[in-house]
C-alpha cells in the first residue's frame, strides 16, 4: 500500500478572491503612478486627461517635494539610490520619471517579489524576504524607480550601522506600509489566527509603528472575509469600524469624492488620515472596480498606496473578471502575475513548518 505523505498532497484552488486581491492590488498602483502625490487635482487632468489607461509619468511634476529630500549613504551597506541618486535634491522631478506605462512603483515590485518568493518556497519564510529585500535595494537596475520611500532610507541606514535585518526597520506611519498584506493573505492556505500574525511580523520588518499594524490587520480581516465569502461593503462595515463608520459616511454617498475627501479625510499618507479614507473608498465602490480606481487616481496625494489597499479589497470582491481587462493585459507585470495567479492545483504542498503557510 503506497502512504500520501503532506508533501504529496496538491495545494487548494487559489480563490477567485485570492486571485482578485493580487491583481487588483497591482494594477490600482499602476493606474495611479503617473498621478502619484499631485496635490493640485486639476494638474492630473491638465497633464493626463481623465485616467482610464496607462499613462507613461511626464516632468515636471507640479508638487515634487524631492529637491528637498536628502539620503546619503554611510557605507555600500546604504547604497540604496544607485543611478538615481542624480535627481535628488533637484525640482520638478517626478517620483516615477522612468517608469513606463503600466509599470508598478516599488513598494509593488517589491508585493509581488514576496508572492513570487512565497509560491516558489511553499509559504512564507520570515527571513528570506529580509534577504531578498536587501539584495533588490542594494543590486543597481533590480528597478527604475527614482523615489525610495522614507522606511527604505531608515531600514538601509540602520543596515549600514550593522544592525540586525530583523531590527533595521523604522517607527514609520505611512500607508505604503501596507503593501505586503495582499500577496500574504492571497498565498495563505492556513487559519485566520496564523495569518494575523503573519501579517504583522511582516509588515513590522519595516514599519514598526502601531497605527499601520493595526491597519494591517483590519486590511488582512477584511480581504480573508472576503476570501471566506462575506460581502465586501459588510466586511469593511464588521472589521474595520475602528477607522471608518457607515452611519456617518452614508450622507456622503452623493457628494463628490474630492469634497468628502477635503472635508472628512486626507490625501496624504499619513495612516490615521490615508487608511480611513481607503476604507471609505473601498466600501463605496465595492462592485464597480474601474469606477472606484479612477476615483482614486484624480484624488491624487498617495493614490497608489490607497489604490494598493482598496484595490485588493475591490478585486477580491470582484475576482480578475471584474477588472478591465486592458487594465490586466496591458499590466508590465501581466506575466509574472498570470504565471503566479494560474488557479491550479498542482503547485509545490505548502510546508506547515514555513511561518504556518
Amino acid at each position: 500500500m503506497s502512504h500520501t505523505t503532506d508533501h504529496d498532497r496538491p495545494v487548494a484552488v487559489m480563490t477567485a478572491a485570492q486571485e482578485g486581491m493580487l491583481w487588483g492590488s497591482l494594477v490600482s498602483d499602476a493606474l495611479a503612478m503617473p498621478a502619484h502625490w499631485y496635490y493640485q487635482r486639476d494638474a492630473i487632468t491638465r497633464d493626463y486627461g481623465v485616467m482610464g489607461d496607462y499613462r507613461t509619468p511626464t516632468n515636471p511634476h507640479p508638487d515634487s517635494i524631492l529637491w528637498r529630500s536628502h539620503y546619503e549613504p554611510l557605507n555600500d551597506r546604504g547604497e540604496i539610490l544607485h543611478e538615481q541618486a542624480v535627481f535628488w535634491g533637484k525640482r520638478g522631478i517626478h517620483y516615477h520619471q522612468f517608469l513606463e506605462a503600466g509599470e508598478n512603483t516599488l513598494n509593488a515590485q517589491l508585493a509581488l517579489m514576496l508572492a513570487e518568493q512565497i509560491k516558489k518556497q511553499g509559504g512564507y519564510i520570515p527571513s528570506t524576504f529580509l534577504e531578498a529585500y536587501c539584495d533588490f535595494m542594494l543590486t543597481p537596475g533590480s528597478h527604475r524607480d527614482t523615489y525610495l520611500e522614507e522606511c527604505h532610507r531608515r531600514f538601509f541606514e540602520a543596515h549600514a550601522r550593522g544592525r540586525a535585518l530583523e531590527r533595521c526597520g523604522a517607527v514609520d506611519g505611512h500607508i505604503g506600509g501596507l503593501f505586503s498584506v495582499a500577496p500574504l493573505v492571497a498565498l495563505h492556505k492556513g487559519s485566520w489566527p496564523e495569518l494575523r500574525k503573519i501579517v504583522r511580523q511582516q509588515v513590522a520588518w519595516t514599519h514598526r509603528h502601531e497605527g499601520v499594524l493595526k491597519s494591517a490587520e483590519v486590511m488582512a480581516r477584511v480581504l480573508w472575509a472576503v476570501h471566506e465569502g462575506e460581502p465586501l461593503r459588510e466586511a469593511v462595515e464588521r472589521h474595520g469600524n475602528d477607522f471608518f463608520s457607515a452611519r456617518k459616511a452614508s450622507p456622503w454617498l452623493h457628494q463628490e469624492d474630492a469634497v468628502v475627501m477635503d472635508r472628512h479625510f486626507s490625501a496624504a499618507c499619513y495612516i490615521e488620515h490615508a487608511f480611513p479614507v481607503t476604507l471609505y473608498l473601498a466600501w463605496k465602490y465595492a462592485d464597480d472596480f474601474e469606477a472606484g480606481l479612477m476615483a482614486n487616481t484624480h484624488l491624487g496625494g498617495d493614490n497608489c498606496h490607497r489604490g494598493m489597499v482598496m484595490g485588493a479589497m475591490i478585486g477580491a470582491a470582484v475576482g480578475k473578471e471584474g477588472i478591465p481587462g486592458p487594465w490586466i493585459q496591458e499590466l508590465k507585470a501581466h506575466q509574472a502575475l498570470a504565471a503566479l495567479t494560474e488557479r491550479t492545483t498542482g503547485d509545490a504542498p505548502m510546508d506547515h513548518d514555513r511561518g504556518s503557510f
